[in-house]
């Protein structure tokens, strides 16, 4: 059983700035990719980054890219999202997930294990 831990939400004016973090514990040696998804009050959840954690490639949603970077530690089973010139529409519950596969990675089926949760709320 695998354990995911967010933290680092938090609200922040619009253009600033926050970083997330995700630790995993539990049995993570079948983890190939961790990812990060998020929620909007009323709309579906939705991919928004991952990173494959043996060669460290990365992918991004369009409507994070340039602003938002993610990175792991390996050493420290931990996965961070720095999240910069935030917008009012990145107010969301940020999920991170795991994954055993490094195909699909914009798809939440191929996720297994997933946190619990952290709120971002950006104001304009």
């Amino acid at each position: 059983q695998v354990q995911l831990v967010e933290s680092g939400g938090g609200l922040v004016q619009a253009g600033g700035s926050l970083r997330l973090s995700c630790a995993a514990s539990g049995r993570t040696f079948s983890s190939v990719t961790m990812g990060w998804f998020r929620q909007a009050p009323g709309k579906e959840r939705e991919f928004v980054s991952a990173i494959v954690w043996s060669s460290g490639d990365t992918y991004y949603a369009d409507s994070v890219k340039g602003r938002f970077t993610i990175s792991r530690d390996n050493t420290k089973n931990t996965m961070w999202l720095q999240m910069n010139s935030l917008k009012p529409e990145d107010t969301a519950v940020y999920y991170c997930a795991l994954s055993a596969s490094a195909y699909r990675l914009t798809m939440e089926e191929v996720y297994a294990s997933w946190g619990q949760g952290t709120q971002v709320t950006v104001s304009s």
